[in-house]
């Protein structure tokens, strides 16, 4: 079987993922940049594959399958991690379980979706989500490193990353339940055939 470019890419991004949760744990200063550059990495990863696909025309069905779960496995593990390790805390881990819950809903709408052959693109408002997202999320693995790096008045890396993850959270909100409108549209449409 012949991979193509964007595929490995994906998949890259699927095998950083034991690597990142592995180096998260190391103390000080490798624990706090190495994880950093791994989900950098993995994040450019996943707009440079969507780019090669559609410039070399190697979109595919397996890169339409792996390209999603890759997303939500990097994403969802280090919004966990950074709950467990505490810069995620109190009111705050709201704003990483409606991130983590619009996967999960979006994941099965699409399934439920395909079925009827009916695609979900995605919007320019959820391209932009994305990137807020993965932007708060590099910003808060920079622990305490990131912090005296950018510290000016009141805001330091920390809350900047909150800020971001809570704007990234009503935007997945928002372009969320668009989707869900679109997939309760086509269930009651099919319900009314039956």
């Amino acid at each position: 079987m012949k991979f193509k470019i964007p595929n490995i890419l994906t998949i890259g991004r699927i095998i950083i993922v034991p690597i990142f949760v592995f180096t998260f744990f190391l103390p000080g200063f490798f624990g706090d940049l190495i994880p950093f550059f791994l989900f950098v990495l993995a994040s450019f990863t996943d707009y440079l594959d969507g780019l090669l696909a559609r410039l070399f025309k190697e979109e595919s069905k397996l890169g339409e399958l792996l390209d999603p779960i890759a997303d939500k496995i990097l994403v969802s593990t280090a919004l966990l991690l950074l709950i467990m390790n505490g810069t995620i805390k109190n009111f705050e881990v709201i704003a990483a379980i409606i991130i983590i819950t619009r996967e999960i809903i979006i994941s099965g709408l699409r399934e439920f979706l395909a079925k009827g052959s009916i695609s979900m693109p995605v919007t320019s408002l959820s391209k932009l989500k994305a990137f807020i997202q993965m932007f708060a999320i590099a910003v808060l693995l920079t622990g305490d490193f990131g912090n005296k790096v950018i510290n000016f008045q009141d805001y330091n890396a920390q809350t900047i990353g909150i800020i971001l993850l809570w704007l990234s959270a009503a935007i997945t909100l928002y372009t969320g339940y668009g989707y869900m409108a679109k997939g309760i549209d086509h269930a009651l449409s099919e319900d009314d055939k039956s």
